[in-house]
């Protein structure tokens, strides 16, 4: 191959995206700059402005990414897909694994969720990654309820990681079968 020839490369995308969450998890949204993604991803500057002409396009592709993850774990989890299962626990269980699996893999997906307030473009990814989750539980209940699983489910997340506390899976399945109670 001549010198400086480009060479085809159909996973460089990927790696910029994997690059970028790494950044973000190291350095935080603000350390995250084409020229860092580029430089953990071992690529050239003009590959990662030619994948995603802005950082807002380059943080929802990382941010879309990051999502899958917990709604994954609550599709896959055998404990959902039982209608007759205890789904208070089941979604306390998902959250507690999610949290010791990877606690820096959540506080990122946070750090990047929360970004949305503060960058418009990310907001149709974080209210996609509600939809979803919302969706899988609406299989179980209802959507309204569905949406408060959700909302409690981030709380309850978000209180441990902010608190730096251990997460108990008792207290947030008490709180989930609260929200599943019916109203009187």
């Amino acid at each position: 191959m001549a010198a400086g020839a480009r060479r085809y490369d159909p996973e460089r995308r990927q790696r910029i995206i994997d690059a970028a969450i790494r950044v973000v998890g190291d350095k935080g949204i603000a350390g995250l700059t084409h020229r860092s993604a580029a430089a953990a991803a071992d690529v050239p500057l003009g590959s990662t402005t030619y994948h995603f002409k802005t950082l807002d396009e380059l943080l929802v592709a990382a941010l879309r990414q990051a999502n899958e993850g917990f709604a994954r774990a609550l599709a896959d989890s055998p404990a959902l897909a039982d209608p007759t299962g205890d789904l208070a626990g089941a979604l306390a269980r998902v959250l507690g694994e999610a949290l010791a699996a990877d606690r820096g893999r959540v506080e990122l997906e946070y750090e990047l969720y929360l970004a949305a307030l503060r960058r418009p473009a990310l907001r149709p990814v974080a209210a996609q990654w509600g939809e979803a989750v919302a969706g899988i539980l609406a299989r179980r209940t209802d959507p309204v309820t569905a949406r408060a699983l959700v909302a409690a489910l981030d709380g309850i997340g978000l209180q441990v990681l902010l608190t730096g506390s251990d997460y108990d899976e008792a207290y947030a399945r008490e709180v989930l079968a609260r929200v599943l109670r019916p109203s009187r």
